[in-house]
């Protein structure tokens, strides 16, 4: 049995848009992050920050973007995200799946509320580092790690897209929206789209945002 614990227009729309690719069976537990007075204590025996996403998958908790991907693609190989042991795309997949977590994702955080810093105060380094680095990696390449679509560009797509279209805070520059342009090419990615849309507009928080009735 595979449980994931989601919330949408969060980190957990990425995992969203991976399970579609993938095509597995699983149970969806929505969290809502947004609600008055915070999640309850108790979800921190699921996430030890009371944040999405998580999986559960035959009694094991997996926490973090990176490393859900990571499992997945690994536990369900017959989809084909996952490059193998060997394969000259396995270090650019691991590395793009950890990337989005622990630099792309800070430096976003980062640019959004205004912090000014040395590229040393911080782990994650610098905005423009990180922003000329995908650059170079999607115009190098038509995907994440290399020439074929891989679970890792789930996370990419999801965190440019979110960061460029939605926040405005990432750079729209042609290979970026290039890359999302083949990315919504995808059905699965359609799909994760409307599903997460749909879930949103029946959390309280956007209603009011939006005026939606929920149903």
């Amino acid at each position: 049995m595979l449980k994931f614990y989601y919330a949408p227009w969060s980190r957990a729309s990425g995992v969203l848009y991976l399970l579609q690719e993938l095509g597995v069976d699983y149970e969806t537990v929505e969290i809502d992050i947004r609600q008055d007075g915070g999640l309850p204590e108790a979800y921190r025996k699921v996430q030890p920050n009371k944040k999405v996403p998580a999986i559960e998958h035959d009694g094991v908790v997996i926490t973090e973007r990176g490393a859900i991907t990571t499992y997945l693609a690994d536990a369900f190989p017959d989809a084909g995200l996952a490059p193998a042991i060997g394969d000259p795309m396995r270090g650019p997949y691991l590395t793009m799946n950890v990337y989005c977590d622990s630099v792309m994702d800070p430096c976003i955080a980062a640019r959004a509320h205004g912090l000014t810093y040395q590229s040393n105060d911080y782990s994650f380094g610098l905005f423009d580092d990180m922003v000329n680095y995908l650059e170079r990696c999607l115009t190098e390449r038509d995907y994440a790690a290399g020439n074929r679509f891989t679970a890792a560009d789930t996370q990419l797509a999801s965190a440019i897209g979110y960061t460029m279209d939605m926040m405005k805070i990432l750079p729209e520059r042609p290979v970026f929206r290039a890359y999302m342009d083949r990315i919504a090419a995808r059905p699965a990615h359609q799909r994760s789209q409307q599903m997460d849309s749909a879930a949103a507009m029946k959390v309280p928080f956007f209603q009011k945002q939006f005026g939606a009735k929920g149903e």
